[in-house]
């Protein structure tokens, strides 16, 4: 009789696991705004022409990454809607001159909070709004896999600036 009792238990444990894997697996892609604001700094003209404005810096180098988000698939993420903002001017009292943002807003599904890090860690990232789902629990195993993520990437960061610098 005990063992009837134990297979009852057992086969109610695995129909719960059960019905919580399948409600994280239709939770588990993540819906979130990101925002970046591109920076544009005037070039000057080489001899007579060929000068742009920080206006016209901002909107290519603007431009180019929206072309890059909507032709080139990532893996784990889905960019859906992209918008893009008016430039503006901010005063820079480092370079001691006017530099333009040119901002863009796109509405993007990932698969994993590490698939965000590409978003977050980027010099352009101004902001982020989570938007699915309303509450998100890690376990120790997945904080420790987002941090040691955060980390490779930071590394691989520290190391690309070190080359920049080294030539």
């Amino acid at each position: 009789m005990l063992k009837q009792e134990y297979n009852s238990r057992e086969k109610n444990e695995k129909k719960e696991n059960q019905q919580e894997n399948t409600s994280q697996a239709a939770n588990s892609r993540l819906k979130f705004k990101v925002r970046f604001d591109y920076k544009g700094k005037h070039r000057p003209a080489r001899l007579f022409f060929g000068g742009k404005k920080n206006e016209e810096v901002a909107l290519e180098i603007r431009d180019q990454q929206v072309a890059l988000w909507r032709n080139i698939p990532f893996q784990g993420l889905h960019v859906d809607d992209i918008e893009l903002g008016e430039i503006y001017n901010v005063y820079d009292e480092e370079l001691d001159e006017e530099v333009s943002y040119a901002p863009l807003e796109m509405m993007v599904y990932a698969d994993c909070l590490e698939d965000m890090l590409r978003f977050i860690l980027r010099e352009e990232f101004r902001r982020i709004e989570i938007l699915e789902p309303r509450s998100i629990h890690l376990s120790n195993k997945e904080t420790e896999k987002l941090l040691f993520k955060i980390n490779e990437l930071m590394q691989q960061r520290i190391q690309q600036k070190q080359k920049e610098n080294n030539r």
